[in-house]
């Protein structure tokens, strides 16, 4: 595993095997009150529209509906940056587990009332990769 690292969000690498990880995403997120809206298979819909092929590859949209309603409340244009996109890939070895920095929404708006909801949206999925990470 590597310590996460940060660029438009924080990523990790893990030893356990995509399906199992993928599972694991799924249920830390459900921890901290993130319910998964949406479910795009990367690999299989370029495999069906394209014949191509790549690695397992899922991106899952989270969301926590009351930081959601508080974000949306602060700036209905908002919802242009939400759900919280979570990638789950295969890696060489590893599984790769990348998540969105909630940060770019308040950094990108521009609007005050956006920072708390970032904050604590920052706050729970940091300590979703931490325990992915332990």
């Amino acid at each position: 595993m590597t310590k996460p690292t940060m660029s438009y969000g924080t990523t990790i690498m893990v030893k356990t095997p995509f399906e199992e990880t993928l599972q694991r995403v799924r249920e830390e997120l459900r921890a901290e009150g993130f319910g998964v809206l949406t479910e795009i298979n990367v690999t299989a819909t370029l495999n069906e529209k394209l014949g191509e092929q790549i690695e397992d590859y899922v991106i899952l949209g989270a969301c926590n509906p009351p930081l959601a309603h508080a974000a949306l409340q602060a700036d209905r244009s908002i919802g242009l940056l939400l759900p919280c996109n979570v990638v789950v890939r295969a890696g060489d070895d590893v599984t790769v587990v990348e998540v969105l920095d909630p940060q770019l929404m308040s950094k990108l708006s521009g609007h005050e009332g956006l920072s708390a909801p970032a904050d604590e949206a920052t706050e729970r999925l940091g300590r979703v990769i931490e325990r992915l990470a332990a």
